[in-house]
């Protein structure tokens, strides 16, 4: 045990859920120092349970700590509780692995999956006694990093941020720890040395560095110029793309929690990228192109993952999971291995176009799992403006099929304030809501159950849509209101996403560098867990867009012209 650890063992009986903070779990790594010549903090910047259910931080986890002479441990944001605890008593942010200030690491990589995440950055590097701003850290140790789908538009982090990896990580990062270890023991005195590593680092496909290039702004406060400081950059960064996803690394001795995470399971990637395109969908363009796993590899990692878990759960998890061309033999396959020992199945993101009927039954020889679908929209008219080809009879055979094999409920998406959405558009989600419902009544004559989850449309970049605007707060309510005065009963369950909350994602996802300085001001007055509703506050961020004069309205609802230059014009997708 070491002196930190000495101190905060103690404090832990004061604060929610203490497995949170004390590491040691079942295929966690520990290290010899003695034996390490490179350490990297992976940065998850939201909670414990957020973060050990994503598969990107154990995939990069267990790729670095296959280096000999390089160990990567993890830390997670603190709730409220632990922070205020750590300030209180003058404790550094630590790592789960040794306890070691996340000042003592070389370098400090955060998953950038969510933009409401980014005051919890601030607030990481704040109790890690770590300057905030890029500009004020002089030396390359620690280097502050990113990876992750919101590195496609990364500028409204630009000011804290020594670099961004764009796209796949599972061989760009091998690469950067490889150069970082050539800078790593010049003289730290030396100034110029940060600027001559960000340059070189530069030269790696998929690697940007905000602070080597210049974004201007014109009169009418559009950006006018946005280029390479320094000649050999590369006026756009192309994002990293592995190419072969059964070759690629992926853990099978994941870390298994000692508390109950979002995704308690067994978590397998079947595919990445996407073969459909949908008008909205920013993940095509985060994680594309597609790249199929083989039914032989899944099986691989599943049996290993099982053997080294005892998960009672498999998820097998993608964009698009029902387009796998191999997913009938693999059901099939799975249900045979693990039928008689109550392992459960869940598939995420099934398209409801190209759902063979027989699926569900498949799902339904091991134990219930979740069963999820999202048609987006209510009518033909809108799924022709989004180019989402969905055939409903074929989906509503699927679900007529799902109730019929045994489940009692299932879980639908959709969005509102696509453009050239009207009432009738709502009207249609209103009658597909009932209409799936009713299904049910054909196996059982009871109607079936359906948590419908329901988001305001943003306009994201590197999507067709991605210079359109989007409603404001206040319309996004109203066509919230709209479908929840219609879709009555104790059989709909309902999740409407905050409008204000979608608002400020649309900012910060279409923003540029000058939102830097609304997120120190909100972070300074208090906002954090902003994607966490019991914590987020909207009167604090209205409050830090007029302390730092900017108007939202201008990122969010203001639709761009052809020939302005988008924030994101850097980054190549």
């Amino acid at each position: 045990m070491n002196d930190l650890w000495s101190k905060v063992e103690p404090l832990l009986l004061q604060v929610l859920k203490p497995g949170r903070y004390i590491g040691n779990e079942r295929n966690s790594i520990v290290k010899k120092q003695a034996d390490i010549a490179l350490k990297v903090a992976l940065a998850f910047p939201d909670l414990y349970e957020v973060g050990m259910s994503n598969s990107g931080l154990q995939i990069i986890y267990s790729i670095i700590n296959a280096i000999p002479d390089v160990a990567a441990e993890r830390v997670f944001a603190p709730w409220p509780d632990m922070a205020r605890t750590l300030r209180e008593n003058s404790i550094p942010l630590f790592s789960l692995e040794t306890k070691t200030p996340l000042s003592d690491f070389d370098i400090i990589g955060f998953s950038l999956s969510h933009e409401m995440t980014y005051t919890n950055i601030l607030n990481i590097l704040n109790l890690a006694r770590i300057p905030l701003k890029q500009s004020e850290r002089a030396s390359i140790r620690p280097l502050v990093i990113g990876g992750g789908c919101c590195t496609i538009n990364p500028e409204p982090l630009s000011d804290f941020f020594d670099l961004f990896v764009v796209g796949d990580g599972e061989e760009v990062i091998l690469e950067l720890i490889e150069l970082y270890k050539k800078f790593k023991d010049r003289s730290p005195d030396d100034n110029s040395l940060k600027t001559e590593f960000l340059k070189a680092v530069s030269q790696i496909k998929g690697i940007y560095a905000p602070s080597l290039y210049e974004c201007d702004y014109g009169e009418d406060g559009l950006i006018s110029r946005f280029v390479p400081k320094y000649s050999g950059l590369p006026k756009r960064v192309e994002r990293r793309v592995v190419r072969d996803l059964d070759s690629a690394p992926y853990p099978t001795k994941p870390i298994v929690p000692y508390i109950r995470v979002v995704h308690d399971r067994i978590n397998i990637e079947i595919m990445r990228g996407c073969p459909h395109g949908c008008r909205f969908c920013q993940a095509r363009a985060a994680y594309g192109p597609l790249r199929i796993r083989s039914k032989k590899k899944i099986l691989q990692l599943v049996e290993e993952s099982y053997k080294s878990t005892g998960y009672d759960e498999i998820g097998l998890f993608s964009l698009s999971s029902g387009d796998h061309p191999q997913l009938e033999g693999l059901m099939k396959d799975l249900a045979a291995r693990f039928n008689k020992k109550g392992v459960g199945i869940s598939l995420s993101s099934l398209r409801t176009d190209n759902m063979r009927e027989a699926t569900p039954g498949l799902i339904a020889q091991v134990r219930k799992s979740g069963l999820t679908f999202a048609p987006e929209v209510g009518s033909d008219k809108q799924r022709k403006a989004i180019n989402k080809k969905v055939d409903m009879d074929t989906f509503k055979k699927v679900a007529r099929r799902a109730y019929g094999e045994g489940w009692k409920s299932l879980k639908l998406y959709f969005m509102v304030g696509l453009p050239g959405e009207n009432k009738e558009d709502l009207d249609g989600i209103v009658k597909l809501v009932h209409e799936i419902s009713s299904l049910r009544r054909d196996i059982d004559g009871k109607y079936g159950g359906l948590t419908i989850s329901i988001s305001g449309f943003i306009p994201k970049a590197h999507t067709p849509f991605e210079r359109e605007g989007m409603l404001s707060a206040g319309e996004i309510r109203r066509s919230q209101d709209y479908l929840r005065d219609r879709i009555v009963g104790k059989r709909f369950k309902i999740d409407f996403h905050s409008a204000h909350l979608t608002s400020l994602e649309g900012v910060f996802s279409r923003g540029d560098r000058r939102i830097g300085a609304v997120l120190l001001a909100a972070w300074k007055a208090g906002a954090q867990f902003d994607a966490w509703r019991e914590h987020f506050n909207w009167d604090i961020w209205m409050s830090a867009f007029n302390e730092a004069q900017i108007d939202p309205e201008i990122y969010a609802t203001r639709p761009r012209g052809a020939k302005e230059i988008l924030p994101w014009s850097v980054i190549g997708c």
